[in-house]
């Protein structure tokens, strides 16, 4: 695979959007610009300061699909255009009222139907954070008894979940539950393995998602793929290094408890490999979508997909990334006819402002990742004599 093909990569920007994304990674690449912007911009938004429309124009013009499902559809096509499929992500968290988890539900619900009449959207996803309140799924992991009004709220929790996965199996559209921080885990691991016990009979209908920068992680995914198999049904497993390294350490320092973070890089990529390794070995087996901006193992599990002579278009496998990164990869991959799917974030700017955030933060904590994007746009401009 030759990942340094920037006029494929990028074959989909016009200039204005190219030169737009190279000052835009400039500034992310400014470590301080990213770790005073976030509560600045938070300020102003908090006072009403007229900025939504410049964040709209820059920042999430740039990582977001538009505010509406409806408005992601000028991204999904130009993405398609280049063999790159959707994953529609409402990405709103960090609520707590019951109307507003309903709310949120439905707007899952009406991701899976959009996936219905577009093969350019052939997988969703949800947090189930943005359906469940923080506390309480925190409350359930310590174990601590939950009051009569909680247990209601815990039912109405696995209601929700069940009623987005009933209509993705319903509807024949995957859905993939995202993996969050440890200490909530546990339930959303149980919740992800019943759905899967459910529907994953005929094929992967629902994945769990195994965050490979946590040492116990490979194990999980071992045992969950013994259980599948001992009760009849296809594991969906979506692969990624992970997303809350710097919280989970500080946390783990500040309550006395081990970390369970991986102790270096070189661990989490040997963990995050092998877990590649595994599912392909067991591909009649197990679904796997691999989450990574890693080049090293996109290669990987390209070599693998033809030595084990699968289909590169067969559906138990494939590579995801998040939209307005490592273009490089997604589309050269779709190029070489691989499944390729790009998270395309969406929702209200202001209820998207912490996905953002956190996406511009944990860039810049990945060692050279804003760089790299940076030095193959700038390898693009010079080829277009930009």
């Amino acid at each position: 695979m030759n990942f340094e093909n920037t006029e494929i990569a990028f074959k989909h920007y016009s200039n204005a959007a190219l030169n737009r994304a190279y000052w835009l990674f400039k500034v992310i690449n400014n470590n301080l610009l990213v770790k005073v912007g976030p509560p600045l911009t938070n300020f102003a938004v908090k006072i009403r300061l007229p900025i939504k429309g410049l964040i709209k124009a820059t920042i999430f013009k740039h990582f977001c699909g538009g505010e509406t499902i409806a408005e992601c559809g000028i991204t999904i096509k130009s993405l398609y255009e280049g063999g790159v499929c959707t994953i529609l992500d409402y990405s709103v968290e960090g609520e707590d009222e019951e109307q507003v988890f309903d709310n949120t539900r439905d707007e899952i619900i009406r991701t899976i139907t959009r996936a219905t009449e577009d093969k350019a959207v052939p997988i969703t996803v949800f947090k189930v954070t943005g359906i469940a309140r923080f506390a309480l799924l925190e409350k359930l992991d310590a174990g601590m008894p939950l009051t009569p009004a909680e247990k209601q709220e815990w039912q109405n929790v696995q209601n929700r979940v069940a009623a987005i996965c009933e209509k993705a199996h319903a509807s024949d559209v995957p859905v993939m539950i995202d993996a969050e921080e440890t200490w909530i885990q546990k339930a959303i691991d149980q919740l992800a393995l019943n759905m899967m016990q459910r529907y994953n009979k005929g094929r992967a209908i629902v994945y769990n998602t195994y965050q490979l920068y946590r040492h116990d992680k490979l194990r999980s995914l071992i045992d969950d793929h013994v259980f599948a198999v001992s009760e009849g049904f296809i594991l969906g497993a979506k692969l990624v290094r992970g997303a809350y390294m710097e919280k989970e350490r500080a946390r783990a320092a500040e309550m006395v408890y081990p970390s369970p973070i991986q102790p270096d890089k070189e661990a989490t990529d040997r963990d995050y490999n092998d877990a590649l390794v595994y599912c392909i070995d067991h591909n009649s087996e197990i679904a796997v979508v691999a989450g990574t901006h890693n080049e090293d193992s996109c290669r990987l599990l390209t070599e693998l997909i033809t030595e084990k002579h699968i289909d590169p278009k067969n559906e138990n496998v494939y590579f995801a990334q998040l939209l307005g990164m490592s273009d490089n990869l997604s589309f050269n991959l779709a190029h070489a006819n691989y499944n390729v799917a790009k998270y395309v974030p969406y929702g209200p700017v202001e209820a998207v402002l912490p996905y953002l955030f956190r996406r511009a933060q944990e860039n810049t904590s990945i060692s050279g990742q804003m760089s790299r994007e940076l030095g193959l746009i700038v390898k693009e401009k010079k080829r277009r004599r930009l």
